[in-house]
């Protein structure tokens, strides 16, 4: 999930540009090529009873700055590692804004900074692959903000209609899915886990979709486990191209 602190502005204008005067979007991630092989091992999150949400988030996020400034080291964009904070539980304001009601982790767009609550059903006693997705999306968040992908969709935002927004935005969020599913991939080696555990992973991703609720941000179940397998497999952010994709693959 973005939090994204400008969208109020960029949805108070309903106008598109000419069909002639829209340009096919390259993605900046296309010609970059596969992510390396890395070590990230992955710690407990409970150790001896004690939850260790912290530390393990800590550790996940170090594996997250080290895969992707190697990754980005050959592109003109600058690397940046993000802020990172921790909550015990929600706090009733987090960067400027009121905490975004049911979210889970999330990104702060304007404060590059990464949200991460350390108690709640995404990551307390868990013992699959989901917290380390959840960070590895909301990091794929972040990488979208270094290359400037994310100014290509609160531009485009900006001059569409709502049912275009709401698109735009299932782009926006399928794609760093699919990011997440490129860093799983990479230290996939590392991780000590095997087939079930990847089935678990992509269970848990279906059920997160917004298949039965009115508000269609992050897609259907279908298409988040579709986009974090094809990252996965291919390890290849420029396969994770979301605003070239047919519409019922963002649906």
């Amino acid at each position: 999930m973005r939090l994204l602190l400008t969208l109020p502005l960029l949805l108070s204008s309903g106008f598109a540009l000419p069909a002639q005067a829209q340009r096919p979007y390259v993605d900046p991630l296309a010609a970059t090529g596969r992510m390396a092989a890395a070590a990230c091992p992955e710690p407990e999150i409970v150790q001896g009873g004690i939850p260790r949400t912290r530390e393990y988030l800590t550790a996940i996020t170090k594996c997250l700055d080290k895969s992707w400034a190697k990754h980005l080291a050959g592109t003109r964009r600058t690397f940046r590692k993000p802020i990172v904070r921790f909550y015990d539980e929600p706090a009733p304001r987090v960067c400027g804004l009121d905490w975004p009601e049911g979210a889970a982790a999330f990104y702060c767009t304007e404060r590059a900074t990464l949200v991460f609550p350390l108690t709640g059903r995404w990551i307390e006693d868990r013992t699959d692959l989901y917290p380390l997705k959840v960070a590895a999306h909301e990091y794929g968040h972040h990488v979208q903000s270094l290359t400037g992908i994310r100014k290509h969709y609160e531009s485009a935002a900006a001059r569409a209609g709502r049912a275009r927004q709401a698109e735009l935005g299932r782009r926006y969020e399928l794609q760093a899915d699919c990011l997440s599913g490129v860093f799983l991939g990479s230290v996939w080696g590392s991780l000590g886990r095997g087939r079930g555990d990847w089935e678990l992973l992509l269970d848990a991703t279906r059920a997160s979709g917004d298949d039965d609720g009115e508000r269609r941000s992050h897609g259907r179940g279908a298409n988040r486990a579709y986009w974090l397998k094809r990252g996965f497999t291919t390890q290849r952010p420029g396969s994770c191209d979301t605003w070239a994709a047919p519409p019922a693959r963002v649906a």
